[in-house]
């Protein structure tokens, strides 16, 4: 989240100097340098239960925690496409899509968590697989409504155009990351 704040930032600046193409390759710049940290960050997922193990965890809770960490690994991804398409609308103002999408996400968690735990009683891992769904929706829903004709001078569709500055952006989006992460400890 804290990584997606850069792109915050950028549309709104795009935004109001209105170079609102810029928003879309701004988002796509967004989504490939937050890809590329969720994969690098992937290992801690699927060695989560050594790693817990390592650190001085009690075996049982490494092995549930780490069994647990590796279903929630759709729900790791599914934040580097829906927080970046959550502040490109943002920046458009463009909040009430983004709270249909959200009731949509709710309805469809209500309704998976019903499946996977009351009905197929997977417990926790139920609940892992019903969050995986449902913020799933959420970056589907948001993109097809930009795509879909919601956003038409800001979405024009894929560009070469976001491939370049991707190192400046990875700077701007990690030293958001950090500034967000360290407010806590202020």
């Amino acid at each position: 989240m804290g990584m997606a704040s850069a792109l915050e930032t950028l549309c709104g600046q795009a935004y109001g100097a209105k170079k609102h193409y810029m928003l879309g390759v701004y988002l796509q710049r967004s989504w490939m340098v937050l890809f590329m940290c969720c994969v690098l960050l992937l290992p801690v997922f699927i060695f989560a239960s050594p790693i817990l193990k390592a650190i001085g965890e009690g075996d049982e809770l490494a092995e549930l925690a780490g069994g647990l960490a590796r279903w929630l690994i759709p729900l790791h991804f599914s934040f580097a496409f829906y927080f970046p398409l959550q502040r490109f609308l943002q920046s458009q103002v463009k909040a009430r899509a983004i709270m249909w999408v959200a009731v949509v996400g709710l309805v469809v968690h209500v309704a998976a968590s019903w499946v996977f735990v009351g009905l197929l009683k997977m417990g926790v891992v139920g609940i892992a697989v019903a969050c995986d769904i449902s913020w799933w929706v959420l970056p589907i829903g948001l993109m097809g409504y930009s795509a879909g004709g919601g956003c038409p001078n800001t979405w024009t569709g894929f560009s070469l155009e976001a491939l370049s500055g991707l190192w400046d952006f990875l700077k701007l989006s990690a030293a958001s990351g950090v500034m967000l992460w360290s407010l806590p400890l202020i």
